[in-house]
């Protein structure tokens, strides 16, 4: 399973020269599983640099993999690493998302760096 970082939804979403690095694993939904903070992360920055519209249809598009909820096992393992690692809250509950689902968390957040299953790419 594979979970894509918000950074890696919005170079997708943008088309950037970035957005071929994320698009193999943001299309294969089968495969995909999306926590609810990229939800927020992402429709709020869509939100705030376009309109509603385009924030609605990236959230449609993501809505096409598994959604992940955040429940007292994300909540706790992802306060432990945050409190561990000095992670901020939203970075923790992804990466607590995606460890809990078996999952390669693909990113360019500099936070996620070095970390087990992380597939991070410089900016």
């Amino acid at each position: 399973m594979n979970l894509v970082d918000s950074s890696g939804w919005l170079e997708y979403f943008g088309d950037t020269t970035n957005a071929s690095l994320f698009a193999p694993v943001i299309e294969k939904v089968d495969e995909l599983v999306v926590s609810v903070i990229n939800l927020y992360e992402v429709y709020k920055k869509i939100l705030i640099e376009a309109d509603e519209r385009s924030a609605l249809d990236a959230i449609g598009i993501m809505q096409q993999a598994r959604i992940i909820d955040i429940d007292s096992s994300i909540a706790i393992y992802a306060a432990r690493f945050s409190f561990d690692h000095k992670l901020p809250m939203a970075d923790s509950l992804i990466f607590a998302t995606a460890r809990l689902n078996d999952s390669i968390l693909w990113t360019m957040d500099s936070d996620f760096k070095g970390y087990p299953d992380v597939r991070y790419y410089k900016k």
